[in-house]
């Protein structure tokens, strides 16, 4: 298995100047290979190759254009090009959108391999660098001096904070001791998540809490002339507070993705469409506040990882408007009700509280026969006695089918 460890690093000025002109030279590079595949796809109607782009990176190095690009590691270079092949083998599999041109002013990063840098007794010198590049080691039941990593990927945030990134090959974990457990979840906008236990996790709302500052900074920014000293200060100053509200939702994610792990053996969330939802200009914001994409990601590796067994049910799966005491399923359910009565059996739901449940019921019913989950008929499937009974009576199979 594969692992990464991130730190903060602290460059000097000679390297944080070299590692600049590495980071310009990547970006060349994805930009012009990245416009060579499209002029001879759209063009002739070919697809470049790696051999290829990577033939054309050598004799870019032999102009006299480009001739700085023999000035940093080789590595980086090439790695950005393996890059923009997967990328493009992942748009023509329909996984990822058509790569896109890099910017200066995004998040910068170049990759090296074990030939382009040396880690003895836990210092690492990158290729073409002077001297060892200082970063924090926040990882203190790891031993750094006993690492071997198999990539560095060092990267520059837009608000000026240095990363390295150490992946590092490890043996795969034994799994958690079972529970005997299993929660259903239904994730929301008002609450973030409800279990099948009737746990209610709070939405932090992260982004809303920070819209006023955002705001603000944003306006300076958009004051300043461009290219000035203040503007780039002001840029600055606006990328902390996204790196903030983004730090705060991936830790708010990954508290509430590892405690649903630890408590459960089995756990059934939806297969939420959030590029459609995010289409509601109403609740864009807040869905995209909420980071569910991120939640599902961190909770199948989770799973994977721990021994766990993660159920995706079908998204069209009418678990609100179905009651999880008798099966009846409404016509009808506006989205304020968040309580509704059940006409069949009168029982009184909470609309997050019992979709989980039926959440629960449904994945584990695909999980232990591969049963569809999508109901057509007004109530749930009855059970297999139920169904005897019916065929041995004519009059009371017709009357279900009706």
């Amino acid at each position: 298995m594969r692992t990464a460890y991130k730190c903060r690093a602290y460059p000097d000025s000679e390297q944080a100047g070299i590692l600049a002109r590495t980071f310009g030279c990547v970006r060349l590079v994805w930009n012009r290979a990245l416009a060579d595949r499209h002029r001879a796809y759209y063009t002739e109607g070919k697809r470049i190759s790696y051999k290829e782009a990577d033939a054309a990176l050598t004799d870019w190095k032999k102009t006299e254009e480009l001739a700085f690009l023999s000035d940093v590691s080789s590595v980086p270079l090439q790695q950005t090009l393996r890059h923009q092949h997967a990328a493009f083998a992942n748009f023509f599999a329909g996984r990822a959108k058509y790569p896109r041109f890099k910017s200066r002013t995004a998040r910068q990063s170049a990759h090296y391999t074990r030939s382009a840098f040396r880690m003895r007794d836990g210092q690492l010198v990158l290729a073409k660098t002077t001297g060892p590049l200082p970063f924090v080691w926040s990882f203190e039941d790891v031993d750094l001096a006993t690492l071997s990593p198999t990539m560095v990927i060092v990267s520059r945030e837009p608000d000026g904070r240095w990363y390295v990134t150490l992946a590092i090959d490890t043996d795969t974990p034994a799994p958690l001791d079972t529970v005997e457990h299993s929660i259903g979840v239904d994730l929301g906008v008002k609450d973030f998540a409800v279990t099948s236990d009737g746990v209610r996790i709070a939405n932090p709302r992260h982004l809303e809490r920070k819209a006023k500052n955002l705001a603000r900074y944003q306006r300076r920014m958009s004051r300043c002339q461009n290219g000035s000293a203040n503007r780039g200060k002001a840029k600055a100053r606006t990328a902390r507070a996204h790196r903030k509200v983004r730090n705060a939702r991936q830790d708010f994610l990954h508290r509430a993705t590892t405690n649903l792990v630890r408590k459960a053996d089995t756990i059934v969330i939806e297969d939420l469409a959030v590029r459609n939802m995010v289409r509601n200009r109403s609740l864009s914001r807040a869905i995209s506040d909420c980071g569910w994409g991120e939640f599902r990601r961190q909770l199948a590796y989770k799973c994977e990882r721990a021994g766990r067994e993660l159920v995706v049910i079908d998204r069209w799966y009418p678990s609100s408007k179905t009651c999880s005491t008798c099966g009846h399923l409404l016509a009808d359910l506006k989205l304020s009700a968040r309580h509704w009565t059940c006409p069949s059996c009168r029982t009184r739901h909470d609309r997050d509280i019992n979709a989980a449940k039926n959440i629960l019921a449904a994945g584990l019913a695909v999980s232990a026969c591969g049963a569809d989950v999508r109901r057509r008929g007004s109530s749930l499937p009855q059970s297999a006695t139920k169904q005897e009974a019916l065929r041995s009576d004519p009059d009371r199979l017709g009357e279900a089918r009706q």
